[in-house]
């Protein structure tokens, strides 16, 4: 593949996901574009071999090569999608030169279900302020769909990885095992995630909605005691709900319970999630990082 054939993707928004699915197209001889908030962190990104712009630049989308793929991972804000906002018509203008279009979203969309199960074709019902924000924008995202632009959504559980788990603060002695009766937590190694953006991409199917989460949903308590275990340091204490000093975040997660489904990644995108679980996720971490 020549540089005039290489296809580019553009990452509006370069956070933790983007960057693991960027790290593998580059391998595969694609050409990385992406946004940052910031002159000094674009000139490190150029410095990276990546095509940085500050964001928000005003020609971003006037000279996309053909075979463009674009991924959306910036949260709305209280004025809704930024994306969408400033280049709505803009996306529309080039939809001949679009492959593909992802829009990072959430299992938030769900909302509170009582610990039941949702997938795709559920109601979304958020129950936080943040969910209600990213129902307006897929909702604004998938209406590009429908004028011909091939928009996907990826609705992300929990992520971790490597650099983001339980693990430092259970090594600093910060880390609480907070208990509430039957609440479970579902969540995705950042690998798997870019393993299913892949596989959107191999197989685009314009207007879908996809659940990017692992197959064990499970109490948060849970996870923490399994982590403090692979360690070899004593579990965190185990600390009532009502009681535990949170942020208004963290408490807000706690008010939306359910299981959500992942057969639709590997009934039409035909992914084999390489973490099913956090098991073999905090394993992972772990060895790699005993082999550093």
């Amino acid at each position: 593949m020549n540089d005039l054939q290489a296809p580019v993707l553009l990452s509006i928004g370069f956070g933790y996901c983007a960057r693991v699915l960027a790290a593998r197209l580059r391998a595969d001889s694609w050409h990385i574009a992406a946004t940052a908030r910031e002159g000094d962190k674009a000139k490190a990104l150029r410095a990276e071999g990546i095509n940085a712009h500050v964001w928000p630049p005003d020609n971003l989308l006037a000279s996309l090569p053909a075979h463009t793929h674009l991924l959306i991972s910036v949260p709305p804000g209280e004025a809704g999608d930024p994306v969408l906002g400033r280049y709505r018509e803009a996306l529309l203008d080039q939809r001949d030169r679009i492959a593909w279009i992802g829009y990072l979203s959430t299992t938030a969309v769900y909302g509170d279900r009582q610990g039941g199960w949702v997938d795709e074709t559920s109601t979304l019902n958020p129950a936080s302020e943040r969910g209600k924000r990213r129902v307006v924008a897929e909702r604004g995202w998938l209406a590009l769909a429908e004028q011909g632009l091939p928009v996907h959504t990826f609705r992300l559980a929990g992520i971790y990885g490597p650099g983001r788990g339980p693990f430092e603060k259970i090594r600093r002695g910060t880390a609480k095992r907070i208990v509430k009766e039957g609440q479970v937590f579902g969540r995705t190694h950042v690998e798997d995630i870019a393993t299913v953006l892949q596989a959107s991409i191999a197989q685009p199917d314009p207007g879908t909605a996809y659940n990017v989460t692992d197959d064990l949903t499970c109490p948060p308590q849970e996870v923490i005691g399994h982590a403090a275990d692979l360690l070899g340091l004593p579990r965190p204490p185990l600390v009532p709900f009502d009681t535990a000093e949170m942020s208004a975040m963290a408490r807000s997660f706690y008010g939306e319970n359910k299981r959500v489904s992942n057969d639709r990644i590997k009934q039409r995108l035909g992914v084999t999630l390489a973490y099913p679980t956090y098991r073999e996720g905090f394993r992972a971490i772990l060895d790699a990082e005993h082999s550093a």
